[in-house]
Formats: structure tokens, sequence, C-alpha cells
């Protein structure tokens, strides 16, 4: 049977039916989307072929012997469950292709299909080979160079923003950092100044934002002794402490007015007056700034100045949002896990499943929410292996939701959600979903909670804590194909 894959290149494909039409669709199809496909007609070709050859996925036509098209199926999860399998079927109805879904099957097609249906399932099918692909690496701690300093990433965006990074660090130009809250704004101005001629030389960061604002000119000057009530000794400024270093002012756009001009007149001036002194002092700084506010809006408003948006923004670097370049999410996790297993000495690796809703959700809170995430997963589990359960709850919110409109949209009979409705809350539609779901599958339990993405445990819990009772699930309430919950030791509950 086909051995695991570990490839940089193109994924192969297989298509196994006997119409010859059929294959060549398949395959054209496939290969605008970059696979490298095959196409045998017999499950006796098909399973010589496995057995020499390495396949990423396979599209496995279920007609008639049934039993052999199954029997393939079976076979190839148990020696490769890593194999991504689409099965084909001509019934009308779902039986065969929820069957083929218990045994193993990641997604199925009922013909006659339309060849956009393919592409889609295709598409599918490639993000869950590349997902899985990068779970493994995930669980066997694969990782090479990975990217600048304490940057994790390798997606084409990340490595526009290193060449940029290699360049600004050799200059003394100021920079301005731009991104959304959590991006990363302090380590890449960590970054620029770890890989200068001056990495030597102090890093002083200044939370703007977090500054008192009747102190914020003594924090950015210093004072002299006597200069206010309770200065009973001088104190450097922070700008003047970083002598020949660098001064990261994050939040810049938190500065009031009159602190931004007098900021700016140390930029030009290359000097501080302390606070309460007649004397100024020269200062060597190099300045790193770093704002999620839209500074160019701020000086239409008036609410910051135009020559000190200009002062400091000789080179922008904006920072790209995680949601932008998801391909980086296995490595950052990687880097998380590895950080809480040197911490806490219990290592630990994602389930198929979390990496898959980890990939899939948008991160509004970008590298910090990730980070989080991670964390709380780590603390909160119950074994190496995290689960669903493990994840903060709008992660698995978001998965549940995402899961009923795959299921709503594998499900030849579901019937289609009216176009405009009212706002429900999450665990309306949490219910819903399961009896849905339900439904559509006469009560089957098991195949119902892999659906959605739970332990089954899990689901005998939503039932009890909803209320929903067998007369509600089907007319054939004893079409149960599950076990009694407290018999569900082997379930995580998720």
């Amino acid at each position: 049977m086909s051995r695991p894959v570990e490839r940089t290149g193109k994924l192969h494909l297989l298509v196994v039916d006997e119409d010859a039409a059929i294959r060549s669709a398949c395959c054209e199809i496939a290969a605008d989307l970059g696979f490298v496909p095959q196409t045998v007609s017999t499950i006796a070709a098909a399973r010589t072929l496995l057995r020499d050859q390495a396949v990423d996925v396979l599209l496995l036509d279920l007609r008639a012997p049934l039993g052999e098209g199954l029997g393939l199926l079976h076979e190839i999860k148990a020696l490769n469950p890593g194999l991504v399998v689409v099965v084909m079927t001509a019934y009308a109805t779902v039986p065969a292709a929820v069957e083929a879904m218990r045994t193993g099957a990641a997604d199925y097609l009922t013909k006659p299909f339309a060849m956009d249906e393919l592409s889609a399932v295709l598409e599918r099918a490639l993000e869950r080979r590349t997902v899985e692909g990068a779970s493994r690496q995930l669980r066997e701690s694969l990782r090479s160079a990975q990217g600048l300093g304490n940057l994790i990433g390798r997606s084409p965006e990340m490595d526009k923003l290193y060449r940029i990074l290699a360049k600004v660090a050799q200059s003394s130009h100021p920079v301005l950092i731009l991104g959304e809250s959590g991006v990363g704004k302090e380590l890449v101005a960590r970054s620029i100044h770890s890989n200068g001629p001056h990495a030597d030389r102090p890093f002083v960061p200044v939370d703007c934002g977090s500054l008192v604002p009747t102190l914020m000119e003594s924090e950015l000057f210093g004072y002299v002794k006597g200069a206010f009530t309770g200065a009973n000794r001088a104190k450097e400024g922070l700008l003047a402490s970083a002598q020949g270093g660098t001064v990261f002012l994050d939040e810049i756009g938190e500065l009031p007015l009159d602190l931004q001009a007098k900021l700016l007149r140390a930029l030009q001036e290359k000097e501080v007056r302390p606070v309460g002194a007649t004397h100024r002092i020269h200062i060597n700084v190099r300045i790193l700034a770093a704002t999620n506010r839209d500074l160019p809006a701020m000086v239409e408003q008036g609410r910051f100045r135009k020559d000190l948006y200009y002062r400091l923004s000789v080179v922008n670097l904006r920072i790209p949002p995680l949601r932008e370049r998801k391909q980086d999410i296995p490595l950052l996790a990687t880097h998380f896990l590895e950080r809480m297993a040197r911490e806490t000495g219990t290592p630990h690796t994602l389930s198929d499943d979390v990496l898959r809703t980890l990939v899939e959700y948008e991160w509004p809170g970008n590298v910090r929410e990730l980070e989080h995430s991670i964390d709380r997963a780590c603390t909160l589990s119950s074994g190496p292996v995290l689960h669903l359960g493990d994840l903060p709850t709008q992660l698995q919110n978001f998965h549940l939701q995402h899961r009923r409109s795959l299921v709503a949209a594998h499900l030849p009979s579901a019937a289609a959600p009216a176009a405009r409705g009212p706002v429900l809350p999450l665990a309306q539609l949490e219910k819903e979903a399961i009896l849905e779901t339900l439904r559509k599958l006469n009560g089957d339990k098991l195949l119902a909670a892999r659906l959605l993405g739970i332990g089954k445990t899990t689901l005998y819990r939503k039932l009890k804590e909803y209320g929903i009772t067998a007369p509600e699930i089907s007319n054939n309430p004893g079409n149960d194909t599950g076990k009694d919950p407290g018999n569900d030791a082997g379930n995580h509950a998720n």
C-alpha cells in the first residue's frame, strides 16, 4: 500500500474509475489545479499501483461491486491514514457515501457531477493534504530555518519583509512599523536592532499608550532634582538612556500633540532638555516607531503632526496580519508548542482537526491570539495530543459553524438556508446544527459526531444539555450506532 509522502513538489492524484471519459475529465481538472494525475480502471490495478507508488489523493469510484471499493478504502485507511480519499458514487441516495465517510473518506461526489463540483472537491482535498502534511511535521518536530531571528514564517509576505529588514537594519534611518494589534511589531523592531551594527548597544522600548500623560515628558526627556514635587533626585530620560542604541516608540499615535512637537525638535536637533533643566543633553539614538492606527488619516484630522509623521516614516514597514500568511501558522504553532515544552517539561502536539481549525480561523488578534490559544490548550489539555475541546471557546464555535456549513453542502437533502434571517445566538445555532445533522443521518450519532468535528461523548452531553430527545432526531430512534456514553472512555471530549 502507498507509503507516507513527504514531498515538496506537486501532489500525486490517482483516479480509479471504469469510465474512460470520467478518468480523462478528472485528470484534466486535476492537472489544472497542480496535481500529477494517474488513472486506472479497476480496483485490482489500483491496489497494485498503490503498493508500488506514493500517492497523495485518491479519487475512487464506488460502483458495483460495492464491496471491492469499500474494501480498498478499508485497506488504505489502515495502512496509510494520511492518504486523502474522495469517493464517487452513482447512487441517488447517500448510504454509500455515508458508509465511505464512516470508513475514512474525506469527501464524496454524487454522479453525474459538474466540473466545477469536481474542482471544488479537489481543492478541498489539496488543502486537507497540505494541512495534514504540516500536522505530521508538527508531530515529528521537523523544523528547518524558519525565519529571521525571533520572527517566524516562510510565506511570500514574510520573505518580502525579511528582504526589507536586511536593508534597513544596516542604516540609521527612522523606521515606521505599521500593522494590526498582535502582529509582532516589537519583534520586528528588535530584529532591526539585533541585526544592525549597534546590536551591542541598548534597545529601549517605550509604550506611549501606557505612559501617564502628565509624566510623559519627564519619562522621555528626564528631569532634574527639584523640577517638581517629589523629584528628590535627577533622572535620566528614556531617549538619553539609549545612547548609541535604539529607542522603540510603540503606539506612537497615542502621544498628545504638545509632546509630539517636543519629540520632533529632539529628533531634529539630536538633543533633549530635561524637565526643569536649563541645559541640553546630546542624544545619539536610532528611532523606531510603531502603530496600529492610520497615521495619514490622523494627520488629515489634525491629530498627528505632519512634520513628525514624515520624520518618522523615512522607511515604512507593514507587517501582514496572520490571515494573510496562513501557511506560517503551522510553523508558529510548532514554535509555541516547543517553547511550552521547554517551560513545562511536557511535550504536546496538535490533532489534524485542531491544526485545520487553526489554519481556517481568521485570527483577529493575530500572532498574539494564536500564542495565547496554544498556551491555553497546553495548560488545559489532559494528554499529549491537543483536541478541539482544548481550544478557546471562539475557536470551538468557529469550527462548529464551519462544519455545519460543510455538512449542509454535503448532504443532498439538506434544506437551503433562508437568504436573510434573524441573527441567532451561538447556542441556538449549535443546537440546530446537531439536530439537522442527526435528522439527515437518521439518528446515527457516531457519524454525526464525526461530521460535526466533535467527540461522541461531547455529542451526548450536548443532547442532554439542549434537551434533544429521540423523537426530535429520527422516526427510527433505534438507529443509534453509538455506545453508551459512560463506556466511551476512548473518545476525547472535544
